[in-house]
């Protein structure tokens, strides 16, 4: 016998749209929580198991704590491909291919030892912050040659040493812009500019507000970056991004058994692109690109998915740079699926999860 098992959180639209997707195409369909998953795993022991896997839920907005929450998913992450060795389990994404992608960094580096373009890594924070009077950490990073870093004025010094004037950072586990900023320092005058979502809680440290401000006045900036670059966190090139109609933009790309299912442009008034932030999403096809620039796109994303064993379905946000329309990769996500304008439309991206599901289930 063979089971098709979803493991995620209940009534949330990930699993709602999902078990769609399954009825729709007669995907016979299993729910299994997060919460208690491995003592009902046991009625699966006579049978083999298809499962797809769907993040936790993080509800915490504070981003001292997002080290601690990815580190207790890998824990799952790792429970979970152990209980492979007791019940067999065929993954839609193995849980070590979703680990894999967990570390922004880490991820870069396989794509940059691979040569694949991607915006550069130039900085990194030391693996467990910096702590005072301890030497400088090793430095990592080491594929892309990061400086290493654990404050605001390492930043701006080693912007300064390299001819770096815009840079963004982003925490390593984060996801969904949870402390992505985008940081620019004007040659001369020194003047700065902060992008970001994130704001101090005078006891509880930089928390997510959800919502995209821009600081001008350096005794605001340099705290946040200071508490920015307490958690882990990568810092890259700020390269210009291709426009439409007045907006910069970036693409996600939903990849799945080798093919693009879903192509959306993000467009932006600012630097920040995400479309949590009200940004505006695009069909692909809207840009009016040449099919040169989708071909190049695919041949990109079917060669970093081919470096992760494992990985059948992934979510990888593309920077095109301006004028040339070179892709580059900024991150992959093993969860990066959950697109709105898809799942209210034709549900096109749970609805092909689902017959893979029914394929791997097959003797």
């Amino acid at each position: 016998m063979s089971r098709a098992v979803l493991l995620g959180v209940s009534d949330t639209r990930r699993t709602d749209y999902f078990k769609r997707a399954a009825n729709e195409t007669g995907l016979s369909l299993f729910f299994l929580d997060w919460n208690g998953w491995d003592g009902q795993m046991k009625q699966f022991s006579n049978e083999t198991v298809a499962m797809k896997i769907d993040p936790p839920r993080w509800d915490s907005p504070y981003l001292k704590e997002l080290d601690k929450l990815a580190a207790d998913y890998r824990r799952r992450l790792s429970g979970l491909a152990q209980a492979a060795d007791a019940y067999p389990i065929r993954f839609l994404n193995h849980p070590s291919a979703i680990a894999a992608l967990l570390d922004k960094l880490a991820c870069k580096e396989t794509l940059l030892c691979a040569g694949l373009p991607v915006t550069m890594p130039f900085a990194v924070t030391p693996p467990h912050g910096p702590a005072a009077g301890e030497p400088p950490a090793q430095p990592f990073g080491s594929a892309a040659g990061c400086a290493t870093i654990g404050h605001a004025a390492d930043l701006l010094c080693a912007m300064q040493e390299r001819g770096v004037c815009q840079v963004f950072v982003k925490p390593v586990n984060g996801s969904g812009a949870a402390g992505v900023s985008a940081f620019r320092v004007q040659p001369g005058s020194g003047r700065m500019a902060l992008y970001t979502c994130a704001a101090l809680h005078p006891a509880k440290g930089l928390f997510n507000t959800k919502r995209l401000r821009c600081f001008t006045d350096r005794a605001q900036i340099l705290p946040l970056l200071d508490s920015l670059l307490q958690t882990r966190c990568i810092v890259e090139r700020w390269y210009a991004k291709a426009s439409h109609q007045g907006c910069s933009f970036d693409l996600r790309a939903v990849v799945q058994d080798g093919r693009i299912d879903y192509l959306l442009a993000r467009l932006s008034k600012g630097p920040i692109t995400n479309l949590q932030l009200n940004n505006r999403p695009l069909p692909f096809s809207a840009l009016g690109l040449p099919a040169s620039v989708q071909e190049e796109i695919t041949a990109l994303c079917q060669k970093a998915m081919g470096l992760f064993p494992g990985l059948r379905s992934a979510g990888i946000d593309i920077l095109l740079e301006k004028e040339s329309l070179t892709p580059r990769i900024i991150e992959m996500n093993g969860q990066g699926d959950l697109i709105y304008q898809d799942i209210f439309n034709e549900n096109t991206i749970y609805r092909r999860q689902a017959e893979l599901l029914k394929r791997m289930g097959e003797p």
